[in-house]
């Protein structure tokens, strides 16, 4: 299962930094130039960077962890851009 959403800002770079380095730390982590990839116990997450925007990607096995992984790393993200105040939507 997968569910995406897109966080149009100018800072995408910064945030896909962002999100891998704090993740970096608890969890596996791959971050290659504008794509990121974080792979929490319960669900993973693709990121891409595009000048304009953040392009976002979870997966899980069941609806609950795909669930549980969209919602860790929204909240994370809203944290971290709370300047911006993010609105993400799954798709």
């Amino acid at each position: 299962m997968n569910t995406q959403a897109t966080f149009k800002t100018s800072k995408a770079q910064r945030y896909l930094g962002t999100l891998c380095k704090h993740f970096g730390h608890k969890v596996p982590v791959q971050m290659d130039g504008d794509r990121g990839r974080i792979e929490l116990p319960f669900g993973q997450c693709e990121l891409a960077a595009s000048d304009d925007a953040l392009q976002i990607e979870v997966s899980a096995e069941t609806k609950g962890n795909l669930d549980k992984t969209a919602r860790v790393i929204a909240n994370h993200l809203e944290r971290f851009a709370f300047r911006e105040n993010p609105q993400i939507e799954w798709h």
